[in-house]
């Protein structure tokens, strides 16, 4: 290593002058914290968490459709039976003297059908998804804001970590500035405060939904 210390009183020592291969390196340190901070158990469990809320939001968005599509189908068969036992009460006068209303008590079957199905839906689109929806997006606020406290945690470990093998050139030299931002610990620290900062955005738009409803929800009483 060739410097002259009056020209360059402050130095810079790198694992390679490749900034390509530093580059690499650095990526893939992160994603090894990246791994690590998804198996400690307060991630693990919110993680769980979220795709139990998730599953249960798919639920309701495939019984949703479900239902729709039943009622739907149940209008049409609702159609044609008022037709055939409107048919039925005339022919039976006439045949008899006597409507028949055996094809009424179908109809009246139909159409008790039609109405759970049309009440199953209000329960599901008014409170049902609304509230499974803010339970997701809590759920994936949580889950983020304890993996980025997990990155925190691990980059602060690897910061004390480099120190710890610095401390040896610190006592010789007295004063050592390290730039942490540039390494391994910074990258975590970004990557941990954007993954932070989508929590909070998150967990606010839970808040407007729950804000909404719960207006509506009294409006309605």
């Amino acid at each position: 290593m060739n410097f002259d210390l009056m020209d360059t009183p402050t130095l810079q020592a790198v694992a390679t002058a490749d900034e390509r291969v530093l580059v690499r390196d650095l990526d893939k340190r992160v994603e090894e914290a990246l791994k690590l901070a998804e198996e400690q158990s307060e991630v693990a469990e919110a993680a769980e968490a979220q795709r139990e809320a998730e599953a249960r939001s798919d639920g309701l968005q495939a019984a949703t459709r479900a239902l729709n599509q039943e009622a739907k189908s149940l209008r049409q068969t609702v159609a044609a039976a008022v037709e055939k036992s409107i048919e039925g009460l005339i022919e039976s006068a006439i045949a008899t003297g006597t409507p028949d209303f055996g094809k009424s008590r179908e109809l009246a079957a139909l159409e008790h059908n039609d109405r759970m199905v049309s009440r199953a839906l209000e329960r599901l689109v008014e409170h049902l998804s609304p509230l499974a929806e803010i339970a997701k997006l809590r759920s994936e606020a949580h889950t983020l804001a304890a993996r980025g406290r997990a990155l925190e945690r691990i980059a602060h470990d690897r910061a004390e970590k480099v120190l710890s093998q610095l401390r040896e050139a610190v006592s010789e030299e007295m004063v050592l500035p390290v730039d942490m931002s540039k390494g391994v610990a910074g990258a975590l620290l970004a990557r941990a405060g954007e993954i932070k900062r989508r929590a909070v955005e998150i967990s606010a738009n839970a808040d407007r939904l729950e804000h909404w409803y719960m207006d509506k929800t009294r409006k309605e009483r």
